[in-house]
């Protein structure tokens, strides 16, 4: 009994509309996205699991940008289809995103039956309603035109002091030889005030670094005309307080201002990395490939970068095996990946998507070939990092910590992205939390990775 001599009764919770297990696939600006789908799914009474084996419904989150995507999405739509074999009346799998949008055909639902929700990128914030009245079958729009806000509610699934802003969907640049316009819709941008927002609570949730991203966050506001660009963006998110980073990922070498290199010069919060895919430097496959710049303005661009921004880290893409391009072309990117040393570098091996302009262009090159080539350039890389890896060593660097594990502590500088770049492992170091910014002595180096200790005060 209770002190007012009434019984205590257990409050009984209500039964989940169903419980979710869910696997999302490709990069992180198609994680905000599945974010999105948990956030609208938490919010309207679903649960979610760790375990597909506790859940009865099974949502897969694809990417279909290149034929190694889709092969990963194959293979996580079979292990669904597994999984509901085991209860084929009570479980039910949903696929969402890029694949549905890019399978205009319907040839992936007809190998696939047995899914039984495809989730079109306008339809994400529907996904809810739609498994409560049970809808079924293809669920999907010609042209992608969702963008969530500030006000969308959204799970974050980042560690919690890693924050993606996702600050513009969609691309206008069609390039030759890229789906994601045909896939992703054209560009559209989030209001500034909206992006300012939503910093704001990440930050206030114990966020310490804020990643903007988009197909092309150097394009941003240019759809609205007067609404605001990049530089904006930038300035209005300095102003906000405490101790943080900014990064940017994903912008076009075109569209790099010299307002955008002053911005990113002068901010606090900004960090001077930059992710600038470059993807070759052979003027006559820069204009095949429609990326609207020259090697001459890509040099002086750089250029520009590396003397007005200080200790700038630049990561760049490289595509290999592009129709057309012959030993010289590639030997003119080797000499210049060789001249640049770029802090950071990947490189994919060119394949043609369907109905793409490039996939009909003459003098394709074979595959074994381009892929023969991306090593060849990694390679290259490869030498370079270790280079100047061992150049920072008996040098102070802010590291950003991302695990306490039992033997150390794991972290980033500031020239590293998560899950992308290299890592700076400090053995026997437990005293920091995973979020904080602390100084380091880097005492030794590999290809892609650094070891510290932590820098006495």
């Amino acid at each position: 009994m209770s002190r007012s001599g009434r019984k205590r009764t257990e409050q009984q919770l209500p039964e989940p509309e169903g419980v979710v297990y869910v696997v999302s696939l490709g990069c992180p600006k198609n994680l905000v996205d599945t974010e999105v789908m948990t956030g609208v799914l938490l919010s309207s009474g679903f649960c979610l699991s760790m375990d597909p084996a506790q859940a009865d419904i099974y949502l897969i989150n694809t990417c279909a940008f290149i034929p190694p995507a889709r092969s990963e999405t194959e293979a996580a739509i079979e292990d669904a289809r597994t999984w509901k074999t085991r209860a084929p009346e009570q479980r039910r799998i949903v696929v969402a995103g890029c694949l549905v949008q890019w399978d205009r055909t319907g040839s992936w639902r007809e190998r696939f039956p047995e899914v039984d929700l495809w989730l079109g990128v306008d339809r994400i914030p529907d996904i809810a309603g739609l498994l409560k009245n049970n809808e079924s079958g293809y669920q999907s729009t010609n042209v992608p035109l969702f963008l969530y806000d500030e006000k969308t509610p959204r799970l974050q699934l980042t560690l919690p002091h890693i924050a993606y802003l996702k600050i513009a969907d969609g691309c206008n640049n069609r390039c030759s030889y890229c789906a994601i316009p045909d896939i992703r819709g054209n560009l559209r941008s989030r209001l500034i005030g909206s992006v300012v927002a939503e910093a704001v609570t990440a930050l206030n949730n114990g966020a310490s670094e804020l990643l903007l991203m988009a197909q092309d966050i150097t394009a941003f506001g240019a759809d609205r005309g007067g609404g605001g660009d990049l530089s904006a963006l930038l300035t209005e998110l300095d102003k906000l307080p405490g101790i943080f980073w900014i990064r940017l990922l994903y912008t076009h070498p075109a569209h790099f201002s010299r307002k955008l290199i002053e911005t990113i010069a002068g901010s606090r919060h900004v960090i001077p990395y930059v992710d600038i895919p470059l993807q070759h430097i052979s003027d006559k496959l820069l204009k095949s490939m429609r990326r609207h710049i020259s090697e001459a303005a890509a040099r002086e661009l750089l250029a520009d970068m590396r003397a007005e921004i200080p200790h700038l880290a630049l990561r760049t893409t490289f595509i290999t095996g592009l129709p057309g391009e012959t030993a010289d072309d590639f030997k003119l990117l080797k000499d210049f990946v060789l001249e640049q040393e770029f802090e950071r570098l990947g490189v994919f091996s060119y394949f043609p998507e369907p109905e793409t302009p490039a996939a009909g262009f003459p003098d394709q090159v074979p595959a074994a070939l381009a892929e023969e080539r991306a090593a060849e350039i990694m390679e290259i890389q490869a030498k370079i990092a270790l280079k100047k890896n061992n150049s920072l060593v008996g040098r102070e660097f802010d590291v950003i910590v991302d695990f306490v594990e039992d033997s150390g502590t794991l972290g980033r500088t500031y020239m590293d992205a998560p899950e992308i770049d290299n890592i700076v492992v400090m053995p026997d170091v437990f005293s920091l939390a995973p979020g904080q910014i602390c100084k380091t002595l880097i005492t030794g180096a590999d290809t892609y990775e650094l070891t510290a200790g932590l820098k006495n005060k």
